[in-house]
């Protein structure tokens, strides 16, 4: 059973498009600086709702997150990072919202590219906006072992190859979707290579995606769940689940 703890209200202006936005945080074992990166959404985007989900934690990211003021959705045990994902963006069709934005709670996505994101998504060319390391004149501040860097190219190939729409940072978790996207990802958000196969997904479901520049960091804090030497198998696993995503229909009908 999912606890839930919600802060009081926050007063904000009639009209502010801000009242139309969540910015979902999936946070595992991330209670040193979970406040700190709470403290910088709202900065950025005054007014919008704060949601952490909470994935079974071993220390006091649900506790930390819940005194920051954060909507704190606590997951009974460590169910992954796609499905602490999806469960945000359940919250958010749930609860009308217009808007989500996906961050993730170790620190690699800045806060400060939020409004940018919201300003790209509200043009209204795409349902949804995905930030990518690799589109910004210096993406050094962001590296990742040379495996990973083979692997994402290996990935935009493939997804190019089965969607006509090769992405440039097919594993980039930084996101922001608007209603139609924010249903799509509560029914449909795949739980096991979540990036790279909701690219596959949202195409076959006729959802128009875009990328935007968006600089990041190595984490703040915490541990990977993919390491140098889990990175083959991953590879391995991940490209099977695209070639079986690319045969199979959506249930989502939007």
């Amino acid at each position: 059973m999912i606890q839930t703890t919600v802060p009081a209200p926050i007063q904000i202006a009639s009209g502010d498009s801000a009242a139309r936005v969540v910015v979902i945080i999936p946070a595992y074992n991330e209670a040193g600086h979970i406040a700190q990166i709470i403290d910088r959404v709202r900065a950025s985007v005054p007014g919008a709702a704060v949601c952490v989900i909470n994935d079974g934690s071993k220390d006091d990211t649900g506790r930390v997150a819940a005194a920051a003021g954060a909507i704190t959705l606590n997951m009974p045990f460590n169910v992954g990072i796609g499905a602490a994902v999806q469960t945000g963006f359940l919250y958010a069709y749930r609860h009308d919202y217009a808007m989500a934005v996906r961050l993730d709670g170790d620190g690699q996505h800045p806060p400060e590219i939020i409004p940018a994101l919201l300003e790209a998504l509200q043009r209204g060319d795409a349902d949804m906006i995905i930030g990518s390391r690799f589109l910004t004149a210096e993406p050094a501040g962001y590296r990742g072992t040379l495996p990973r860097r083979i692997g994402i190219r290996l990935l935009a190939w493939v997804i190019g190859w089965l969607t006509g729409e090769p992405p440039t940072d097919p594993t980039s978790g930084l996101l922001a979707a608007n209603r139609r996207a924010i249903a799509f990802c509560a029914h449909e958000y795949p739980h096991d290579y979540p990036e790279p196969e909701a690219r596959v997904l949202m195409h076959r479901a006729g959802l128009r995606v875009r990328e935007v520049p968006a600089a990041m960091r190595e984490r703040l804090g915490g541990v990977s769940s993919i390491t140098t030497a889990r990175s083959v198998y991953y590879m391995s696993k991940v490209l099977l689940a695209l070639l079986l995503d690319a045969i199979r229909m959506p249930r989502w009908k939007g």
